[in-house]
């Protein structure tokens, strides 16, 4: 676990514009720097870079944060990812705590040194492409017919096995590379003889880009070696956890906001030349939960590219059901028989291959429906047996609207009652949920082994965190929401003041439905004491940080906040300020992400101050907000218990109607006292207000 300093150096140093220049191209204006945003696509600049606050806010596409989400957003990246990444840009040593236990660091360790092993083998392959000769004339020789140019030979780091039987592993060795790790990557096999021999090879990534895998491809046409040959899995390569490019696609990927999947990797490197980046190929293998989640980090959306032949076709209809349990939209493209990506891009180009993707791309489910009908023809019985295999994939759509749509359409197209369809349907999703629950059951009962055997389990008692940590006294948690219940025999107040403060207590604990919401007013307290709660305005000739201001003048209320998120964010506020830790770089980093999201809206309005030009302007009489946080602050308090007195005065009326004319006269007469001291209350915020008492 990374340690709180080490997290602290780097949320001190970094640079809000100095990180996303390496990304985006900015320019100044005013104080601002602008650009067009890397999350969506646009041609007007909404993105916005504040340097002061180190925060950027994209106005069009609502994406907003510091250096720390920047680098998670943009790369998808962890929070201790985008952390070490930043340390490394920064030169800071990353500091780990003691909270590792001796397993862990030893795997962590295992990780590393496999990594930097798989980096000289890459770094291997691909010199012995370029500069031996038997990789220039056979390995560049067949990359070069194949089209590619040198820039996207190097940019895929594309490179070549020599028919030795352990060049490879002699070299490793003289580097002083550790023979156990090449034999654990696959790299080397146990007698000690080079596993990738003769062969052009093709480095596979990880989300970030590090190697933790390669591919090897035969140029001979004997059917008895396999085409291709891929290191297996290790600690550090998991194939149902990988997909082919796409450290190299993810920012395509999120501008586009689609994912194109491909078979093989040749198509990814084709379309990449050819200027469609946002692609990545399954490597051959059915599709996994793990890498539509993969994608589903950077889009909704994926376009699934196959051969046009019949067994790119079938291919096509396996494991897409895996896509829609995701909440995905798939569709499908096939291409025109006998080309695969790679040929048919090389014959109409970018604009022509998207052309045909935008005119022949198909919804999965319509397609599957419409293969039906081609294969069964007439045959109706033929057809209700192919309907178990559609309800399946329609089980699998979670959005209850979308899959009526779907459901529609299927049963117009199959001409079959739309009511069979549902009840198959819904009992379809039935057996999903059952199978799921048994799933969670058997999860359950592994994690209840593993701590009933913890010598299975080594890591299970070392928390694992992805946010700032924070090495003090937590911050109080806000409340549920919920109105707490009155105690059925409250004890009696002391005297009659007491008697009235508890009438109005009482009535404000009804409020269990509000008329209107207070959702505007104490979004606006949480708003000031984000951006201003450490600066200090002068009341009653106390000087007071503004965070202390609100929460003391809100104190007695503060509970029956209506969201907890803006009272957890005013508490904190208050609690920061006292320890004299405030600052709103606490709140950009947060560990919640509603409260990093409503703080970057927070310090970045959409508009501006106006700079007035004359002095005849009002700008000469009014401070900019920024100048102006006590009367903002106070303003915002006063609007606040305005709404919430005239809340409590309602209550209190309604209590009186009903016991008017009823034998508690004594507790009628303490809540027309109470009220009419609300109502005082209710004029003089009114009049400081300079409002209608309403």
């Amino acid at each position: 676990m990374i340690s709180q300093k080490s997290i602290q150096q780097v949320l001190d140093i970094a640079r809000v514009d100095d990180v996303i220049q390496d990304y985006v191209n900015l320019r100044r204006a005013g104080v601002n720097m602008v650009g067009l945003c890397p999350f969506h696509d646009e041609k007007t600049p909404s993105f916005s870079v504040s340097p002061t606050k180190n925060i950027y806010k994209c106005f069009g596409c609502g994406k907003g944060g510091g250096p720390v989400q920047f680098v998670m957003e943009h790369d998808g990246m962890s929070w201790p990812e985008a952390i070490k990444h930043l340390a490394k840009k920064y030169n800071i040593t990353i500091e780990e705590t003691g909270s590792i236990s001796p397993e862990e660091q030893k795997e962590k360790q295992l990780n590393q040194s496999l990594i930097i092993v798989n980096e000289f083998a890459q770094s291997y392959f691909e010199d012995i492409l370029w500069n031996n000769q038997e990789g220039k004339s056979i390995g560049l020789s067949y990359f070069k017919e194949r089209g590619f140019r040198e820039n996207i030979i190097k940019k895929f780091q594309l490179g070549f096995a020599t028919k030795t039987y352990d060049a490879f592993t002699k070299s490793a060795i003289e580097k002083k590379y550790n023979i156990e790790h090449l034999r654990a990557l696959g790299l080397t096999t146990s007698r000690d003889l080079d596993f990738f021999k003769d062969r052009v090879m093709f480095t596979i990534w990880n989300i970030t880009g590090k190697p933790i895998a390669f591919a090897g491809r035969t140029l001979k046409s004997d059917k008895k070696i396999p085409k291709y040959i891929n290191s297996p899995e290790s600690v550090i390569y998991n194939k149902r956890k990988v997909l082919y490019g796409i450290h190299l696609a993810k920012n395509a990927i999120r501008k586009e906001d689609v994912c194109y999947l491909t078979e093989g990797y040749t198509d990814v490197i084709s379309l990449h030349q050819g200027g469609i980046e946002n692609v990545v190929a399954s490597s051959g293998t059915a599709l996994t939960k793990d890498q539509v989640r993969l994608v589903k980090r950077y889009t909704n959306n994926m376009t699934i590219l196959y051969d046009g032949d019949s067994a790119g076709i079938k291919a096509a209809m396996r494991g897409l059901d895996i896509v829609l349990s995701q909440g995905m939209n798939v569709k499908l493209v096939i291409l025109p028989e006998g080309e695969d990506p790679d040929s048919f891009m090389s014959q109409v180009g970018k604009e022509g291959f998207k052309q045909y993707i935008s005119d022949n791309e198909k919804d999965f489910i319509i397609y599957k429906t419409e293969l039906i009908l081609n294969e069964t023809a007439n045959d109706p019985i033929q057809r209700g047996r192919y309907l178990k295999d559609i309800v399946v994939s329609l089980s699998q759509i979670r959005d209850s609207i979308t899959r009526a749509f779907y459901i529609k359409n299927c049963s117009q197209r199959l001409e079959m009652d739309e009511a069979i369809i549902v009840k198959e349907t819904n009992k379809q999703i039935r057996e999903n949920i059952r199978q799921e629950k048994l799933e969670k059951q058997r999860a359950a009962r592994r994690a209840e082994n593993a701590r009933n055997n913890p010598q299975r389990n080594n890591a299970s008692n070392f928390p694992t965190q992805e946010g700032p940590i924070n090495n003090e006294a937590p911050l109080p948690n806000a409340s549920d929401g919920n109105m707490p219940p009155l105690p059925e025999q409250a004890p009696m107040p002391v005297n009659e003041e007491d008697w009235i403060q508890d009438d109005i207590a009482y009535a404000h604990k009804q409020q269990r439905i509000p008329v209107a919401s207070d959702e505007f007013q104490e979004k606006d307290l949480a708003r000031i004491v984000v951006t201003l709660g450490d600066k200090i305005m002068e009341y009653e000739e106390e000087q007071i940080p503004v965070a202390s201001f609100i929460y003391s003048s809100i104190f007695d209320v503060i509970e029956y906040f209506e969201k907890p998120i803006y009272k957890q964010i005013i508490t904190e506020a208050f609690e920061l300020v006292e320890r004299g830790k405030f600052s709103n770089q606490y709140f950009i980093n947060h560990q919640e992400e509603a409260i990093r999201n409503l703080t970057i809206d927070f310090l970045s309005p959409k508009y501006e101050f106006a700079k007035w030009g004359s002095k005849h302007d009002i700008g000469l009489f009014q401070k900019e907000p920024e100048k102006n946080f006590y009367e903002d602050s106070y303003q915002a308090i006063l609007r606040y218990k305005f709404r919430k007195v005239k809340k409590i005065i309602k209550q209190l009326q309604k209590r009186i109607k009903d016991l008017e004319g009823g034998d508690d006269t004594e507790t009628f007469i303490i809540s027309l006292k109470a009220l009419n001291k609300l109502q005082e209350d209710k004029k003089s915020i009114a009049k400081e207000l300079r409002t209608n008492v309403g």
